[in-house]
């Protein structure tokens, strides 16, 4: 198994759903499911983050209003017909071979097919596909033909399609989901275009395509050929197509008086192909996708028309996209040490940076609870950054700034609702879209009775606390607390001070609903809601704790005293019930008969059993999810027992895992996010069943342990909290006001644990294993606020690698000599950071050199700047010294007589193995002027390397000659392992190497 990527082998019609949900390809911006390009069954989706529709459906007789996170036009149809055949489609072709790949690591999906049709013709179809993460309005979908025994014309058709509603969710087909209308279509020249808008938010979108179209390959040729045209250039005129022309989809009917109806709205182009056998054809679709909530853009239309048409080719688009991956796995990155759960975790990292990434930063969107992967929950906020900011502050601190300020932009109607409801400060809903209003549907349809019911879960006011706790965890994270944060967590704060009431000598709050879902109130009780719910009184009492701190932080924000004392008092004497020894999830749960476990047994919707057999979850004592246990979730076992104490209830001994497992005998499971709590708070006293509970949130999606809702959209609160169980709970990373601490209890089957955080703007690098833990390498268990980081210039980590093979050393002899991890010093060698000043110094003892050259104090000053000597002499090198002094890789020259003329370049190199390495751009000078066009004749070069060193008057020169080698993909094993990387950056893709066949070489000594 490959921990970098997801394969699914064979068409698995039953199956699609899931795997269109975990293939799906975002970039924060937006996304688009995994769905084939071609065929059936296939659920289409295309979301942009913050684009919501409102649209009224008639249900069980009721007016309902839902909105709705909007699937947009669909740009990935194309499909292909080899003569006299039907267009291509999966489930009815005879395949051969079929195959996806997900590479998580740079963000593409593949598709490799083969496929006999009718008249015995065998075809191989090979399909790139990527939604970039460097330019986030791009996408893009590459499909390669090769023709393995016959030989004649590939037809193919490319479209844009905007008859598309939302239809991914089977219980919502009775609501309505056509939200676009208004659907126009047509061209410009070679590149197609459709627009559309919502109905109700009146968002236009536009897509714009174009199709790049690649003649076959040549056939092999032993007579001298031309210099070749580099591949990924697009050759539109190279095949026949017919007619770049556009087929129009006809304009909707616009009659007078008439409402608008959905019409179908679509442009497509046909191209043919003129495949020989054995030759690959590639045919290339670029889209772009824009709205008119885009920034910098006059109109969608106009901009979609311009990113395409600025679009690079596909391989131009492939590298930045990989680059800009590349660059958030540094930050993201997450090591098991090789364990088998490793690619079950780099889905769930890959899946949250796709729904939010940097590009999310500068949005005004939230966490969308099922990412933007499918329409189940109809794309609303819920309490899910919770269980996933804690994550990203850590690593990515300028997206869960713009997470919160989402919240922070809907205050105004948040205060308004509180005012509605006769509460002061600001009351969030339980289901948030556009405009911060309440989004939770008044009914619910039950699937196992057919019923629709009432929809209480707006009472689950704790959706305020979850925004409140990830305020202060971005504090803690930070060290920032911006006044618009303050001003959140202190108006949330104020509401549930006014929810507390005073009542026998104590304070409660009423008419609520928990993190639990199946209790919305009493039995039999004609008004819903719950008294003294344990998790939304105790956190209350957190969050009152910490708004006084909040305000001694932003005292130009700070309540009055009469509040502050108020908030104070509240804070001491909030009511928790207790039952049997443990904490009641609220009051009266003690007295609620206890349900047949082993009638329902393996039933995770028990309220949607029950209600079908007559009965009422709210009767037994019976949850869907963690509700008190969430106590233990968010704050350690000492902040639970502080805050007790502080509202005047002794802490018995074992209570809190008294509580603990009591609840877990009586829990379902019937939310993702169950198991990630409870591996949580099992982690200290039942490790086996923690790991049980982590591995079956692990792949919850991944198997679609639920049976079928992983098709709906992946649960991003479950991935992102896996994630935080690893960081903060296994770890035991617990940040505080004066600094980090850790206190690690890794699973007996996890041997190590490794990861790079960002920390009050500092990357620090944690790791651990049943031993001990270590912070930036060196045993420790605290990192305090303030600890200097040493700066300095120069390419450590290629330093580091250069010295320790110098030295004949293995990554582990260095950094036992160090005394520091060996994941440190990998993660030092591999990424452009700097280490703290003693492990700087520890790591030149170990390599038998100075600090000072660690950091690149030797390397050259531009040269020319002094003067010249009075009485140089010169040395002749051997061949073995000038290897030697080369042999660290650098920057070198390459000499060549090109088509313009003599040309010298600089190139990044590698001496791999006794060749000259370096990669250069197809289609650049280097690839066209140094091919002969003979076979197995190569075009002889001159490279140089020069240091001089003017302070000490002396120098060095080296050269070498010998012939240019185009390495190809045959041969790239040979030098795939060289680490050699571009000088220019950027789209370089070609390996050259140099066989020194003369090697000469001068050292200048003055006097």
């Amino acid at each position: 198994m490959n921990d970098w990527t997801l394969v699914y082998d064979g068409f698995d019609p039953s199956g699609e759903g899931t795997r269109e949900a975990l293939c799906t390809l975002g970039n924060g911006r937006f996304a688009t499911r995994g769905a084939t390009p071609d065929g059936e069954p296939r659920t289409p989706g295309t979301y942009v983050a913050g684009c919501y529709d409102r649209l009224e459906s008639i249900v069980a007789g009721h007016t309902v209003t839902n909105e709705d996170m909007v699937n947009l036009p669909d740009w990935l149809p194309l499909t292909f017909a080899t003569p006299g055949c039907a267009w291509f489609r999966p489930e009815r072709a005879a395949l051969l071979s079929y195959r996806h790949e997900l590479d998580l690591r740079h963000g593409v999906l593949v598709r490799d097919l083969r496929w006999r049709d009718g008249e015995g013709r065998v075809t191989r179809v090979r399909q790139r596909r990527l939604v970039s993460m460097a330019q986030p309005c791009l996408a893009a979908l590459e499909t390669t033909f090769t023709a393995e025994n016959w030989s004649g014309p590939m037809s193919v058709r490319a479209t844009l399609d905007g008859r598309v509603a939302n239809r991914g969710v089977a219980r919502y087909h009775d609501l309505r989901g056509d939200h676009l209308t208004g659907h126009a279509t047509g061209s410009e020249g070679e590149v197609a275009w459709l627009a559309a808008r919502t109905r109700g938010s009146h968002v236009t979108v536009a897509l714009a395509a174009r199709v790049d179209v690649s003649a076959p390959a040549p056939a092999p040729a032993p007579a001298p050929t031309p210099a070749r045209t580099s591949a990924s250039a697009p050759a539109r005129a190279s095949a026949r197509t017919s007619a770049s022309t556009l087929a129009l989809a006809p304009a909707p009917d616009r009659s007078p008086g008439a409402r608008p109806r959905p019409r179908a709205g679509h442009v497509f182009s046909d191209h043919v192909l003129d495949l020989a056998q054995g030759r690959p054809a590639t045919l290339t679709k670029i889209v772009a996708v824009t709205t008119s909530r885009d920034p910098a853009t006059h109109d969608p239309r106009s901009a979609a028309l311009g990113h395409v048409r600025r679009a690079p080719p596909f391989d131009g688009l492939l590298a930045a996209h990989e680059a800009a991956w590349e660059r958030l796995w540094r930050r993201a990155g997450l090591d098991l040490g090789g364990h088998r759960l490793a690619q079950a975790v780099h889905v769930h990292i890959f899946h949250l940076l796709q729904t939010l990434s940097p590009h999310t930063a500068d949005l005004d969107v939230g966490v969308p609870a099922r990412g933007l992967h499918g329409e189940a929950y109809r794309g609303h906020v819920f309490w899910d950054e919770l269980f996933v900011q804690p994550w990203l502050s850590l690593r990515f601190p300028e997206v869960s700034l713009g997470l919160l300020r989402y919240r922070w932009r809907r205050l105004p109607e948040a205060r308004a609702a509180a005012r509605a409801a006769g509460h002061k400060g600001a009351m969030f809903p339980w289901q948030s879209g556009s405009d911060g209003r309440e989004e939770t549907p008044a009914l619910h349809l039950n699937p196992l009775s057919g019923r629709w019911l009432p929809d209480r879960s707006r009472l689950q006011r704790h959706v305020g606390l979850a925004i409140a706790y990830n305020v202060w965890q971005h504090y803690l994270a930070t060290g920032a607390m911006p006044a618009w944060c303050a001003e959140l967590l202190l108006d949330i704060a104020r509401f549930f001070a006014s929810l507390a009431v005073p009542h026998g000598g104590r304070y409660e709050i009423r008419g609520v609903m928990g993190p639990d879902e199946y209790h919305d109130g009493y039995p039999g009780a004609d008004v819903p809601g719950l008294v003294n719910n344990a998790y939304t009184n105790v956190m209350t009492a957190w969050l009152l704790m910490r708004a006084r701190d909040t305000a001694s932080l932003t005292p130009e924000l700070a309540p009055s005293d009469v509040e502050l004392a108020r908030w104070d008092d509240i804070s001491r004497r909030l009511r928790v019930d207790f039952h049997d020894g443990v904490i009641s999830q609220f009051t009266g749960y003690g007295d609620l008969p206890e349900l047949d476990w082993e009638r329902y047994r393996g039933v995770r919707r028990l309220d949607r059993a029950l209600e079908a057999d007559g009965d009422d979850v709210n009767r037994y004592k019976a949850s869907k999810q963690a509700d008190t246990l969430m106590l233990c979730y968010l704050l350690t076992g000492d902040e639970l027992t502080a805050i007790l104490e502080r509202l005047g209830y002794p802490v018995e001994r074992g209570l809190i895992p008294r509580t603990v497992s009591y609840y877990l005998d009586r829990t379902s499971h019937g939310s993702t996010l169950s198991a990630v709590v409870h591996a949580w708070v099992l982690a200290r006293s039942n490790r086996a069943r923690s790991w049980r509970f982590f591995t079956e949130a692990l792949y919850s999606d991944i198997k679609d342990v639920q049976g079928g809702t992983t098709a709906e959209g992946i649960h991003l609160g479950a991935m992102g909290g896996t994630l935080d169980l690893l960081q903060r709970c296994y770890l035991g990373l617990e940040l505080r006001p004066d600094g980090l601490r850790l206190d690690p209890l890794l699973p007996g089957r996890l041997g190590v644990l490794s990861m790079p955080i960002r920390y009050h703007g500092r990357r620090i690098f944690i790791d651990a294993d049943h031993h001990e833990a270590r912070v930036n390498g060196t045993a420790r268990r605290t990192y305090t606020r303030g600890e200097a980081i040493m700066t300095g210039t120069g390419d450590l980590g290629r330093r580091l690698i250069h010295r320790r093979e110098r030295l004949g050393l293995t990554r582990e002899q260095v950094a036992e000599r160090a005394a520091m991890s060996a994941g440190y010093l990998k993660y030092l060698e591999e990424n452009p950071d700097m280490p703290d000043t003693g492990a700087l110094y520890r790591l030149a003892d170990a390599l038998q050199t100075t600090v000072h050259e660690l950091l690149g104090g030797d390397v050259d000053r531009p040269p020319g700047r002094g003067p010249a000597m009075a009485n140089p002499t010169l040395e002749v090198l051997d061949q073995e010294e000038c290897l030697r002094l080369i042999s660290p890789g650098g920057i070198g020259r390459v000499a060549f007589s090109g088509r313009r003329g003599p040309t010298v370049l600089p190139v990044n190199y590698k001496l791999h193995h006794g060749v000259i390495v370096f990669r250069t751009a197809s289609g650049g000078p280097m690839d066209e002027d140094l091919r002969s066009g003979l076979e197995g004749v190569d075009i002889k070069i001159a490279f140089e390397v020069d240091k001089i060193d003017e302070a000490n008057r002396e120098g060095w020169s080296v050269l070498v000659q010998g012939p240019a080698h185009h390495v190809t993909a045959e041969e790239m094993e040979e030098v795939a392992d060289s680490g050699v990387t571009p000088w220019a950056g950027g789209e370089r893709r070609l390996y050259i190497r140099v066989v020194p066949q003369q090697i000469a070489g001068r050292r200048i000594h003055g006097m």
